[in-house]
């Protein structure tokens, strides 16, 4: 008989059936145990969207037990989960939904992936063409996007792309729709569906975000369009008396009520509650907002019944105020994996980071000491860049035809470095690109 191979984690109840199995069958085999704080790359490769035990290897073919039977074993114990129903009939024509949020969810997660964030809106995006004197109108924008999209080799490092509405529906110069560019390049399409901020009475200058009516209905259209994920942003700032109380409960709460809303219509939700980083602030007082912050979102997320393993987080990196001295990657690493460890669930299956005005250096290398630190870290620890993927590729580009190729190699550099980065690889290679350290932090930044 072909060798078995059991990869599993003790006293796992779903672990010790397969091996009961196996031994009431005669059948030899080889166990792993897996430890998922370091998960093997055997793992990863036979289960890469789960990343979970147990999974049988026969033949150098891998069985893994559907997160289904994790579920319906937790309801058949009591436990409430809001996505399935209780009538056995209406729950197996129902596991669809919460079982692709999950994988969705995972395959975003992968090691080695990222996310671009290309979702900047109409005027955010005129300011980054008019800082390369290039008009802002629709033809330069497709123009911008079609060269990040069909970068050669690109797309094998992402695993999903944030976009605006405006490029959900854009197409290449040759006519192939950017949504299927993404899909045949095994890339997710996400998009932005927050309608931006406004002042949060009561407060001194804190905002809440809008946005939920008729999230739904457009929720229903971007998925029949092919997107398959979604983002958020919330924005809080550090000041002598920021963030209040006021201010983090009413946007931990519109948080989880859009994150309810995208998976009821079949779209993962990335939570995103940005603090910024203006300020003189220490890395201390980042890390206790962060804290904060984070465990009341992730109170309110359960309070909506929000299925967490088909969820993901976007956070801020925990560094000094822009107007502090800088501190080491090993600092970053060490505050912003503790804040996550102290406030997150270790259900969420991935952490993707915005860049927060870093250079695109400074934000890689935080990231890739992250992922070399030794401690707990149940979630992968990813990246979801705009400005820190694509700055060098504007410089290069120029909105000059005959500077594709540059940009692109450009682009190609940056996406190549991160995905080293959520390994813990990255060797500094991509640092003499042109505006690689180059500060992007703009003061109140608005998408």
């Amino acid at each position: 008989m072909e060798e078995v191979t059991l990869f599993g984690r003790e006293p796992s109840p779903f672990t010790y059936r397969v091996i009961w199995a196996l031994k009431l069958k005669g059948i030899d085999y080889t166990y792993t145990n897996e430890d998922f704080t370091n998960k093997s790359a055997l793992l990863l490769k036979y289960n890469p969207v789960y990343q979970k035990v147990p999974v049988l290897v026969h033949g150098g073919k891998a069985i893994a037990e559907s997160l289904l039977l994790y579920l319906n074993t937790l309801m058949r114990h009591g436990r409430k989960i809001h996505h399935l129903p209780k009538d056995s009939y209406e729950r197996s024509v129902a596991d669809f939904g919460p079982n692709e949020l999950i994988a969705n969810a995972a395959y975003i997660g992968t090691p080695g992936k990222g996310i671009l964030a290309a979702d900047e809106s109409t005027g955010t995006i005129g300011k980054r063409l008019s800082s390369i004197n290039v008009e802002n109108v629709e033809s330069n924008r497709r123009a911008l996007r079609e060269l990040l999209f069909c970068t050669p080799g690109a797309l094998q490092y992402l695993s999903g792309v944030i976009l605006y509405e405006e490029t959900l529906y854009q197409k290449t110069a040759a006519g192939k729709p950017f949504v299927d560019v993404m899909k045949e390049g095994g890339v997710l399409p996400g998009i932005k569906v927050d309608k931006g901020t406004v002042e949060l009475a009561g407060t001194n200058g804190e905002t809440t975000t809008q946005g939920l009516d008729g999230l739904a209905q457009r929720c229903q259209q971007y998925y029949a369009a092919g997107v398959r994920f979604a983002k958020w942003r919330a924005v809080l700032k550090i000041g002598p008396t920021e963030p209040s109380q006021l201010a983090i409960n009413e946007n931990a709460n519109g948080l989880a009520r859009y994150a309810i809303i995208c998976q009821e219509n079949g779209l993962v939700p990335i939570v995103e509650p940005e603090i910024l980083v203006d300020g003189s602030h220490d890395i201390e007082c980042c890390a206790d907002v962060t804290e904060r912050v984070l465990a009341t979102c992730y109170k309110a997320l359960n309070d909506h019944h929000v299925l967490l393993e088909g969820t993901l987080l976007k956070p801020n990196m925990v560094t000094p105020g822009s107007d502090a001295k800088k501190v080491t990657p090993a600092m970053v690493a060490e505050y912003t994996v503790r804040a996550l460890q102290r406030t997150m669930p270790a259900a969420v299956p991935a952490v993707v980071f915005l860049s927060g005005g870093q250079s695109e250096e400074e934000a890689t290398l935080n990231l890739n000491t992250m992922n070399k630190l030794k401690a707990k870290k149940p979630w992968s620890l990813s990246f979801s860049f705009g400005r820190a993927l694509q700055q060098s590729t504007l410089k290069a580009w120029a909105g000059k035809e005959e500077n594709v190729e540059k940009a692109q190699a450009a682009f190609l550099s940056r996406c190549k470095a991160n995905s080293e980065a959520t390994l813990g690889i990255y060797k500094g290679d991509a640092a003499q690109g042109d505006g690689a350290s180059e500060s992007l932090h703009v003061k109140d930044y608005k998408y």
